[in-house]
């Protein structure tokens, strides 16, 4: 728990009553590796600050193929937020990947929280940004860059995922198949 007012502390500041307020409208969950958090064709109704442990966000498209949007590790929220702002079903599986815990927000205590908190609104706004951003250039970099340059880009920003993720699981993200991959980091290893 005290992480996760550590990071909100980094963008807004919370009195310590102010503190104790966001976390009674919070809960904390442990799961097993493997446990399905959100199901596609579900209405998302919670976002999820993980406090230990690893999960991944992926959809599977018409052919049966996963295609992982997002991992998240301690310290970062994971949600399907097309669902989770539009009341609709998503597409997103959300699952964990290690054992994992986290800080659950339900999206009724969120806009309760904006009330009585107002410095949360730019906290998550601040949140909001940064993932708008890294998806803009994520999306940027898959259409203009290389594998290899993506796999580069991947191991410089998310060190510590590169032996946490299995390797069809980041092949997965930077969009080529498990054996382009293995071929194309063979070659690079060469190198």
């Amino acid at each position: 728990m005290q992480s996760l007012i550590a990071h909100i502390q980094k963008h807004s500041p919370l009195t310590p009553d102010e503190a104790a307020l966001f976390l009674a409208h919070t809960e904390t969950r442990k799961y097993k590796a493997k446990s399905v958090l959100q199901h596609a064709g579900t209405v998302c109704t919670e976002t999820y600050f993980i406090t230990s442990g690893l999960v991944r966000s992926f959809y599977i498209n018409d052919n049966i193929v996963e295609h992982i949007l997002n991992f998240a590790c301690e310290g970062w929220w994971i949600s399907d937020m097309y669902s989770l702002f539009s009341g609709k079903p998503g597409d997103l599986f959300i699952e964990t990947l290690e054992d994992t815990e986290v800080i659950v927000l339900p999206k009724a205590q969120q806009e309760l929280l904006y009330q009585q908190l107002p410095q949360l609104e730019r906290y998550f706004r601040i949140l909001a940004e940064n993932s708008l951003v890294a998806h803009q250039e994520r999306l940027m970099d898959n259409m203009s860059r290389s594998a290899e340059e993506r796999f580069e880009k991947f191991c410089k920003r998310y060190p510590s995922l590169i032996q946490r993720v299995p390797q069809k699981q980041i092949a997965s993200y930077i969009g080529v198949t498990p054996e382009f991959f293995s071929k194309m980091k063979g070659k690079m290893l060469r190198k």
